[in-house]
């Protein structure tokens, strides 16, 4: 199941308390403050881990608690410091504080953790103050968090529902998305890797679910899955030409502008391609030949289902990436 979203709860740990004792042989007058200090409680941390891809185990534990500080103790020892908690992520999650709305950090690579929660200070012995007084140790804090993950693709996939796009995706890569002919196979989205001819170059292509007129507004499954292309470099558009379910390929191309540009303006100045497919079906060449006329940008004729055309999408695709 892919999740993409959720809240959580972290508690950093209490620092331990500061000691109160004294040492005294027999050959002092007064006893003196040999008390330690407490030791500090353990921070949260948050680390991306390309092996997460979700944030689903987050939907059945929602709560983080890192240790305390122990106390100190005789003889000046200080306390042990309470053992961090770290909590690993996909890499493309976004950090935000639940009741402010604070962006606290994007973690987009897998760089050193961050500190979501600081543990509280450990408290200050005797034998550091000199005298019978001690400190006891601060608590750690304690947020609420709400965690929103983006995935992070060279290439994002785009298109009305039944387009082809999971087609597309398994043909040209190792992934292998459902597939079906009825709309919003794809109910969530699908990362695959793509190599370009026999080069070392490859990149990851991400199968986003289908949009309808008003996504943007929340109708359809398009809503929540959007913001997943906001970190591509590109974005190849698939339209259906085939004519098959009496939608109109120009209104398809111009449906889902709309619904970028509602979400986002700054997708439609990224890198676009335009493709045809099912090429393979009677009368597509007919829309083919209306879509490439209306619009100024190349449109690349492809069939999914017989493989065709695949190859200069990838090579077209893999060119752009270079000079994007």
């Amino acid at each position: 199941m892919f999740i993409d979203e959720a809240v959580i709860e972290v508690k950093a740990g209490r620092g331990g308390n500061g000691c109160a004792s004294f040492y005294r042989d027999r050959w002092m007058r007064h006893p003196v403050p040999d008390g330690g200090n407490g030791g500090d409680g353990g921070s949260v941390l948050i680390q991306a881990d390309v092996n997460a891809h979700t944030l689903l185990d987050f939907q059945y534990r929602q709560h983080f608690t890192a240790g305390d500080g122990r106390h100190g103790s005789s003889k000046q020892q200080t306390g042990r410091r309470g053992e961090d908690r770290l909590i690993l992520v996909p890499p493309g999650t976004l950090i935000y504080d639940a009741d402010s709305g604070a962006l606290i950090q994007d973690v987009t690579t897998v760089a050193p953790p961050v500190t979501v929660a600081a543990g509280g200070r450990g408290g200050v012995g005797n034998d550091t103050l000199k005298h019978r007084d001690t400190t006891p140790g601060e608590p750690g804090a304690l947020r609420r968090l709400r965690l929103e993950l983006k995935l992070i693709a060279d290439v994002g996939v785009i298109g009305m529902p039944n387009a082809g796009k999971s087609s597309l995706v398994a043909a040209i890569s190792s992934a292998r998305p459902k597939i079906a002919s009825y709309p919003f196979t794809t109910i969530a989205p699908v990362l695959g890797v793509v190599r370009v001819g026999e080069t070392e170059q490859r990149f990851v292509v991400c199968d986003i679910p289908g949009l309808i007129e008003g996504a943007y507004h929340g109708r359809g499954l398009g809503h929540q899955f959007l913001r997943h292309i906001e970190r591509t470099r590109l974005l190849v558009q698939v339209v259906d030409v085939s004519g098959q379910e009496g939608r109109d390929p120009l209104q398809d191309v111009e449906t889902v502008v709309n619904e970028l540009q509602r979400h986002d303006p700054a997708l439609l100045t990224r890198p676009r391609l335009l493709l045809g497919n099912k090429m393979d079906v009677p009368g597509a060449v007919d829309h083919l030949s209306r879509l490439r006329e209306a619009r100024s940008e190349p449109v690349y004729a492809v069939s999914c289902t017989e493989r065709t055309g695949l190859e200069a999408v990838v090579d077209a695709i893999g060119k752009m990436l270079k000079t994007s």
